[in-house]
């Protein structure tokens, strides 16, 4: 029992001193890559960096004590930091308190979902989630993960569109007006450096490589460069006005924001107290205020866009300060610091006596030292009721992602897997880890084969990874500062050419062309509804539930005969006769209420198709299953061919399937001597009395009749 509770228990029956360094060898090493991949999986999820090492000490090491896996390697993954930030960003602003909130909300609920999944043993409900659909999602999911990352790349920002492909265009646009040349040069240098290792040294963590140099080249280079710069020090009358406009919309959409909270609860008031008019009145302050929003949010968004276009050169002044003009306004002779310059302009009011001039790339900045502080999230039910859907899609695919990893190294180490069990352990780092102001975490494909090379024995390696980040929280955050964003970038990049698989997409189609269909319209419709990525997967299930449905409805209805093999094969795939006499059909597939009809259509078919037709062998090796509506078709059907003259039989009736029959007493009405346990024993019964007198040279049920094409 306690086995089965806390599973870790049974890692140490034969532990050794030997197993304790390996596993603590590969723990620090998942860690080094661990430490700069949270980071920027954290950036890609819409959160400050930090919050990835506040997801990489608890989730790590909850997985490995309470999951089944003993290799897998638990934390931000970029497919779960895609879905948390498609799923958070209509709610609020990336990066601001409201967001992280709802991050941590979010990861809470999938931690609940995936353990309710686990303690009722319902793993396999991940199978509604098929291979063609999460190729296509995980394809378009990394072209979308790594375009998102280009405006880092190039240095430039720009302000999300309602689609992903016309934000990555705006991105194009302002590269073309604008590119910071050191920031896309260190985005390079980080890829050759991670790419240079990876083939020529792989046992070298070359994301921690490529970290280390880049940031101490920003440090020693100067690399960022801002500097605060009064309002007035900008020469431009077009600048103060922009900064008034963008100022005064902002300042109004946080006035609105709070009137709307107001009315909000007064609607809610009017409802309770069935005040009809009281509730008219709100919803149309409520249209009213929401009208004054979008019309602030668009003068906001004209503001900071030509702010952000707009690049200043530093023209150094008697005093030695700067002063900023507009490049095409710089004065004839002026000496400038050679440097261009931009105002940082983000989702807040500009402070008019400091604004931040960018005239360098842009670093990770400022980590608070220590461990997060552990507390509860505060519950919304009308954030719970919207992020729902979306933490349900976020626990099936981070599970699909976690188990497929786990169930890979057990290939190689012989381990016995529980999927259930797995649920529990990732449910368990989830809940427990939002307590830590953790977002939603999964397996790492990267990491848990780094922690398989590595020579991991058991799950006490994430224990030792949990271990190392958080000596890194306590006293390593300062050395972070001046990683470039662009690197973390790059890491990203890095990360996910992996995850694009071309091949996928030609194997579903060679298995089934409407399964490589549905993965080539999932990976099309992902990328088309990009950022609403739930769009494309639930056009996925839905495409691929409704082919089952189909499948169901209209099963395959074979006729069969004698093959080369001497076995007996459908004659339309082997171009076989068939007899004139018998017909022995063979029904694949459950035969229930959605189908029970098309059953009795294809008979009737054969009946019309075939004039010398006596007898009918209903092969029923592959009815699986039969319910009322099938068994009633059933017996209706005897009743329809003997009524024309045609007799009846069955071979091969599975044990199921017979005990419906025998409830039923369908036996007694076709019957005993009708119902045969194999095909061979039906022909051997029926075929003499049904070819009585008959013309046929070779009966195509006893010997092998081709048919000879012209």
């Amino acid at each position: 029992m306690l086995g089965k509770i806390f599973p870790f228990i049974k890692w140490f029956k034969g532990y050794d001193l030997g197993m304790f360094k390996a596993d603590a060898i590969a723990g620090l090493t998942v860690a080094l890559v661990l430490i700069p991949q949270s980071m920027a999986y954290a950036q890609l999820a819409g959160l400050p960096a930090y919050y990835g090492l506040y997801a990489s000490f608890l989730p790590p090491m909850l997985a490995a004590l309470f999951g089944s896996s003993r290799q897998l390697a638990t934390g931000p993954v970029a497919v779960v930091s895609l879905m948390t930030a498609a799923s958070l960003e209509p709610l609020a602003t990336a990066g601001s308190q409201g967001y992280i909130a709802y991050a941590i909300v979010l990861a809470l609920m999938v931690g609940l979902f995936q353990l309710s999944l686990g303690i009722l043993r319902l793993g396999l409900v991940v199978n509604f989630l098929s291979h063609p659909v999460v190729n296509g999602f995980t394809n378009a999911a990394a072209i979308i993960i790594a375009s998102s990352q280009l405006s880092k790349m190039f240095g430039v920002d720009v302000d999300s569109a309602a689609h992903h492909y016309e934000t990555i265009w705006r991105v194009i646009q302002e590269a073309a007006h604008y590119i910071h040349w050191p920031t896309l040069l260190m985005g390079i240098f980080a890829f050759g450096i991670m790419y240079g290792l990876k083939m020529l040294a792989p046992r070298i963590p070359n994301v921690l490589v490529a970290v280390v140099v880049t940031t101490l080249i920003s440090w020693t280079t100067g690399f960022e460069h801002n500097q605060k710069a009064a309002l007035t020090t900008i020469v431009s009358p077009r600048v103060h006005e922009l900064v008034a406009q963008f100022n005064e919309a902002t300042e109004g959409i946080a006035k609105l924001a709070q009137a709307r909270t107001e009315i909000n609860r007064a609607l809610a008031e009017a409802g309770e107290s069935h005040n009809a008019v009281g509730a008219i009145d709100a919803k149309h302050d409520a249209d009213v205020v929401q009208v004054r929003m979008q019309r602030f949010k668009q003068l906001t968004q004209e503001a900071r866009k030509e702010l952000r276009h707009m690049i200043f050169a530093g023209v150094i002044q008697k005093d030695g300060s700067l002063g900023f003009y507009p490049e095409e306004e710089v004065p004839a002779g002026a000496e400038t610091d050679g440097r261009r310059w931009h105002i940082k302009v983000g989702n807040k009011a500009l402070a008019t006596d400091g604004l931040t001039m960018i005239g360098g790339g842009s670093v990770v900045g400022d980590i608070p030292k220590g461990l997060p502080a552990f507390s509860v999230p505060k519950l919304d039910w009308t954030i719970i009721l919207h992020l729902f859907p979306f933490a349900a899609i976020i626990s099936l695919l981070g599970f699909m992602e976690a188990i497929s990893i786990a169930k890979a190294m057990a290939g190689k180490t012989g381990q016995r897997l529980d999927p259930n069990q797995e649920l529990i352990g990732q449910g368990v780092a989830n809940l427990i880890g939002a307590l830590g102001k953790s977002y939603p975490t999964s397996g790492s494909f990267s990491r848990s084969a780094v922690n398989l090379q590595a020579g991991a024995i058991t799950g006490l390696s994430s224990v030792f990874t949990s271990l190392t980040v958080v000596i890194a929280l306590l006293f390593f955050t300062p050395l972070l500062y001046h990683l470039p964003q662009s690197v973390l970038a790059a890491v990203i990049m890095m990360a996910v050419i992996g995850l694009i698989n071309v091949s996928g997409f030609v194997h579903a189609w060679h298995a089934k062309w409407y399964d490589g269909a549905i993965s080539i319209i999932s990976f099309v419709a992902t990328l088309a509804f990009a950022p609403h990525l739930d769009k494309g997967i639930m056009i996925g299930v839905i495409l691929s539930l409704g082919v089952f449905l189909y499948k169901s409805m209209r099963p395959k209805v074979v006729s069969l005969a004698r093959a080369a093999d001497e076995a007996l094969r459908c004659v339309t795939t082997h171009g076989l006769k068939e007899c004139e006499h018998v017909a022995m059909v063979r029904f694949d597939g459950p035969l229930f209420f959605a189908n029970s009809s098309y059953l009795e259509d294809k008979m009737m078919e054969l009946m019309r198709a075939k004039s010398n037709l006596k007898h009918i062998i209903l092969v029923s090796n592959g009815i699986n299953d039969i319910d009322a509506s099938g068994e009633e078709t059933l017996s209706l059907l005897v009743d329809r061919i003997r009524s024309a003259g045609v007799d009846i039989s069955l071979s091969g009736v599975n044990e199921e399937v017979m005990k419906v029959f025998r409830r039923t007493h369908l036996p007694e009405k076709i019957g005993e001597d009708h119902i045969f346990p194999t095909m061979e024993k039906a022909i051997t019964a029926v075929h003499p009395e049904s070819h009585r007198l008959s013309t046929e040279q070779a009966c195509p049920l006893l010997t092998v009749c081709q048919i000879v094409e012209n």
